[in-house]
């Protein structure tokens, strides 16, 4: 079988090491207090609708090594039809699309739910890491980082 090979752009950690820390830093502040596998079903979700493939093989990769389950992991594309989350995860990633298709906008319904199982500095983290994931998102994207490298 013969795959595509899909040039990078750039590397942007060698071209723009500044902002490549800043965002490192705002990642790790971000995931400070959060679930481990909550915080990586999060980050393939975002990498899902944005369509980043590095992220979605990276956050994969995270989500296994913190224990998640390949059923789950397959499934996350159509958790709001799947039974293998719970509530909580359903109120993260239900946040997660609403902050990450902006142009829809975060109703008080999906906000509000999130905020039933999130107390207020979990809730801010869990924006921070939505934030997060979607600027490393935009970066690997438009500079078509390819899966499977660092």
């Amino acid at each position: 079988m013969t795959t595509l090979q899909i040039p990078e752009r750039m590397n942007f950690s060698a071209v723009a090491p500044q902002v490549f820390k800043a965002v490192l830093a705002l990642d790790a502040a971000a995931r400070a207090g959060l679930d481990p596998v909550l915080l990586e079903l999060v980050q393939i979700r975002a990498s899902q609708v944005n369509r980043c493939a590095y992220c979605i093989d990276y956050h994969t990769s995270d989500a296994r090594k913190a224990g998640e389950t390949e059923e789950r992991i397959y499934q996350l594309s159509a958790w709001e039809e799947s039974s293998l989350y719970t509530e909580k995860e359903r109120a993260a990633l239900a946040l997660t699309e609403a902050a990450t298709l902006l142009p829809q906008g975060v109703s008080d319904e999906v906000y509000n739910e999130a905020a039933k199982h999130f107390d207020e500095k979990e809730l801010a983290q869990l924006i921070a890491l939505i934030v997060t994931v979607n600027a490393w998102n935009r970066m690997n994207v438009t500079t078509r980082k390819t899966p499977g490298t660092e």
